[in-house]
C-alpha cells in the first residue's frame, strides 16, 4: 500500500486530494495546522496530524514514522493580494516551509513531490506578487533539486479553483465563496476595481482527480502544468451567476482596484494532452456554483477574520484593516 503525505489536506484542494489518494487505496498522512483548513474536511480513513511545515522537527519525525512514497504539498497561505502586506509571513510559510518538507524528500527518497504552485507565478508583465515569487521559487528549488539529488517532482499551477471545503469565511481570497458567504450574512458584494476583470473560474472535480493521479503517468514527471478550465467569465458575471443561483440578491460595493492582473487565464494544453483531459465534458461555472452552493447552505455562513498580523500598512485596502 503507498504511503501519502498530504501537507494542508483539511484545507480546500488538499482535502479532495486526499479523498482521491484513499480512493486509489494509499495510506494518507494529513499535515495541516488548521489555520485555513477544518477538521470537518478530513477523511475519517486519513492519520490526522495537526502542525506546520514551518516546524521542521516535527517534519523530520514524520518521514522517519511513516516513510512516505509520495509527497502532495497544498499547503499554503494564497492571499495574492493580501501578500504584498505580510511579505515575511509568506515567505516563511509558502517558501521556508515548502524547503523543510524538500529537504526531508529528499533526505528519505520519496519517489515523487507533488506541488500545487499557482498562475500566480506569471504575475502582471511577467512580475509576480510576493505569493507568486515564494512559489516559483519552490518550482526552481524543485528542479534544482532533481539535478543534483535526483528528486522526482511534478508541478501544477491550479487556476481559480473553487468547490466545496472552500473557506468561505477567508475575506482576502477565494471570490466565489466570499460572494457566498457574504450573500447568507445579508451583505452586499464585495468587487474590487469595476468588475471587469476576468478569471477562468475551475471547478474542484476538474483538477484534484489530475493531481492525486499524476505520479502514476511516466510523462508528467519533473513537468510543470497549467490545469484549470478554458472559459473566461467577468467578476460581474460570476457575481450575477452566484445570486442567481443561490437565489438571494444583493448590490455590489465596488472598492477601489487592487494591484492585480486584469485578466488572467493560461494555456492548459499541456495537462490536456498528459492527462487527457477533455474540455467539452469540464464542469460549468453554473453547474459548478451550484454545487458548491449547495454544499454552503449545510455548513452556513462562517465569521470572516482580519489577518492579524499585518507587516505594512501603507497602501493596504481600506476593507482589509480590522
Amino acid at each position: 500500500m503507498p504511503i501519502s503525505l498530504v501537507t494542508g489536506g483539511a484545507g480546500f484542494i488538499g482535502a479532495h486530494v486526499t479523498n482521491e489518494l484513499i480512493k486509489m487505496g494509499h495510506k494518507v498522512v494529513v499535515l495541516d495546522d488548521l489555520s485555513g483548513g477544518f477538521e470537518d474536511n478530513l477523511n475519517a480513513q486519513a492519520v490526522f496530524v495537526r502542525g506546520s511545515i514551518t516546524d521542521s522537527i516535527l517534519l523530520e519525525k514524520l518521514f522517519k514514522q511513516y516513510s512516505f512514497d509520495y509527497v502532495y504539498h497544498l499547503a499554503a497561505y494564497a492571499a495574492e493580494g493580501l501578500s504584498h502586506f505580510i511579505r515575511r509571513f509568506n515567505y516563511e510559510n509558502n517558501l521556508i516551509g515548502s524547503i523543510n518538507l524538500i529537504n526531508q524528500s529528499i533526505i528519505h527518497k520519496i519517489k515523487c513531490f507533488v506541488f500545487t504552485s499557482s498562475i500566480a507565478v506569471y504575475g502582471t508583465g511577467q512580475l509576480p506578487d510576493p505569493y507568486g515569487i515564494s512559489k516559483l521559487a519552490v518550482e526552481m528549488d524543485l528542479k534544482a533539486a532533481h539535478e543534483m539529488f535526483g528528486l522526482n517532482y511534478i508541478i501544477f499551477r491550479p487556476h481559480n479553483v473553487y468547490g466545496e471545503y472552500q473557506n468561505i469565511g477567508d475575506r482576502y481570497r477565494n471570490v466565489i465563496g466570499i460572494f457566498m458567504n457574504q450573500l447568507l450574512q445579508g451583505n452586499s458584494l464585495t468587487v474590487f476595481g469595476d468588475g471587469t476583470q476576468t478569471r477562468t473560474f475551475s471547478y474542484i472535480s476538474d483538477v484534484a482527480p489530475h493531481i492525486a493521479r499524476s505520479p502514476a503517468i511516466p510523462e508528467a514527471y519533473n513537468e510543470v502544468f497549467n490545469i484549470g478550465g478554458d472559459l473566461n467569465y467577468s467578476v460581474n458575471e460570476l457575481a450575477r451567476t452566484v445570486m442567481e443561483v443561490m437565489k438571494l440578491e444583493q448590490k455590489i460595493n465596488y472598492q477601489p482596484a487592487r494591484n492585480e492582473v486584469l485578466h488572467a487565464y493560461s494555456d492548459h494544453s499541456k495537462a490536456s494532452k498528459i492527462f487527457d483531459l477533455n474540455n467539452a465534458n469540464f464542469v460549468s461555472l453554473a453547474e459548478g456554483v451550484s454545487k458548491m452552493s449547495n454544499w454552503v447552505k449545510t455548513v452556513g455562513a462562517r465569521s470572516s477574520k482580519y489577518f492579524s498580523n499585518i507587516e505594512i500598512e501603507e497602501k493596504l485596502p481600506p476593507i482589509w484593516r480590522s
